[in-house]
């Protein structure tokens, strides 16, 4: 029996192959991007408090309305958007399936959704699984800032969507607010939607604030914003996340989502739910994380590696040039064999793959974790 594939392209991504990789060789693995250390205890607590307390049962269809209510306190402090919890923030089963609801919902065959590379491996497949036809536009070489002009170029009649992603992964740069109100411009008078991948929302450093959509009116009207509740409190493998959006696009979000995983886990979201009375888990996040961006960077400086400005994320892209000829994937094979230490090549992150030496470790771990693998880095 012959099959037909939806994603006859797609195979393993990166991220399995680089951890088996790393689980072969026993190296450190600094390639996928979730933390090696546990939440916060209090977080186990609530969850365990919800479940002994009966909240078993399926949750109503667009989540625990105590959950969308902190969802959308939170919003409103932060970025002065109010998001109406009972009809305009859906809690999903991670970002992920928040973005491939988004594009399930509003992309038809042949519409357009444009991407700019690099980014999220996600991205792409979940277009073509909509019948979307996906269209490329490149990040600026080197600094991987938005490329206005570029974009412009690209919009068509036949546009539905942009997707942007700040912080981003993988190169850990982060929208201005001169960039977000440069979109804004670029969008005005068009029909154009945006899906707001946010899953690093909380990890700013330097003092930056993050420029969500939501801080623009007229971004917010058109925008789906995404974030992770797995990336903000270390808890990745619980798989929770929200999407926010106006009603009117929140209504047609809902219509897929209910088909898709109706609801998600209901003892979390009341956990959660619990733990967010407390604001300082996220609003402390962006010093945590600076500081093992700073510790990880402070063991490189005595190797060849040319380190990338890291303003956002838990992510560290560095320049191997000085190291290596080889090209970005064999070098990180050679790195974890070899060395000991596993990173992802940042050409997994481009449709025809990439010829700068660049490769992204991620920085979520203990600090012995950290100080294992500079150790065996800072030779080099």
């Amino acid at each position: 029996m012959r099959l037909h594939s939806r994603l006859p392209h797609v195979g393993t991504t990166i991220f399995s192959t680089m951890s088996a990789l790393a689980h072969q060789h026993q190296a450190v693995n600094l390639g996928q991007g979730f933390p090696d250390f546990d939440c916060d205890p209090r977080l186990l607590d609530a969850v365990g408090r919800a479940m002994a307390g009966g909240h078993n049962q399926y949750p109503p269809m667009p989540g625990v309305l105590l959950l969308r209510e902190a969802v959308s306190a939170k919003i409103e402090a932060l970025y002065g958007h109010h998001y109406d919890p009972g009809s305009e923030i859906t809690i999903t089963a991670g970002a992920t399936q928040g973005i491939f609801t988004t594009l399930l919902a509003i992309v038809h065959p042949g519409d357009e959704v444009i991407v700019l590379e690099p980014c999220y491996d996600s991205y792409a497949p979940n277009i073509e699984l909509a019948g979307g036809v996906i269209v490329r536009v490149p990040l600026t070489p080197g600094s991987f800032r938005p490329d206005f002009e570029r974009i412009a170029a690209a919009i068509s009649p036949r546009t539905r969507a942009l997707i942007i992603n700040t912080p981003h992964n993988p190169s850990a740069t982060v929208w201005s607010d001169a960039e977000m109100r440069q979109l804004a411009t670029l969008l005005e008078g068009t029909e154009v939607l945006l899906i707001s991948d946010e899953v690093y929302e909380h990890m700013v450093f330097d003092g930056q604030a993050h420029q969500s959509v939501a801080r623009l009116p007229e971004l917010a009207a058109r925008s789906f914003v995404i974030s992770s509740f797995g990336k903000t409190y270390h808890v990745t493998g619980w798989k929770v996340g929200y999407v926010a959006a106006p009603v009117a696009l929140s209504a047609e979000f809902r219509k897929v989502h209910q088909f898709n995983v109706f609801t998600v886990n209901t003892p979390v979201q009341h956990g959660l739910a619990a733990y967010m009375v407390d604001p300082a888990p996220y609003t402390g996040l962006p010093d945590f994380y600076q500081r093992k961006r700073d510790l990880f960077a402070a063991g490189l400086t005595g190797s060849r590696f040319k380190l990338l400005r890291t303003q956002g994320s838990y992510f560290q892209c560095v320049d191997y040039s000085a190291i290596s000829a080889l090209g970005d994937a064999e070098f990180c094979q050679w790195l974890t064999r070899e060395v000991g230490v596993a990173a992802i090549p940042l050409s997994a992150f481009y449709a025809g793959g990439s010829s700068a030496p660049v490769i992204r470790f991620c920085f979520a771990k203990q600090d012995e974790t950290l100080s294992l693998a500079l150790s065996k880095l800072g030779g080099l």
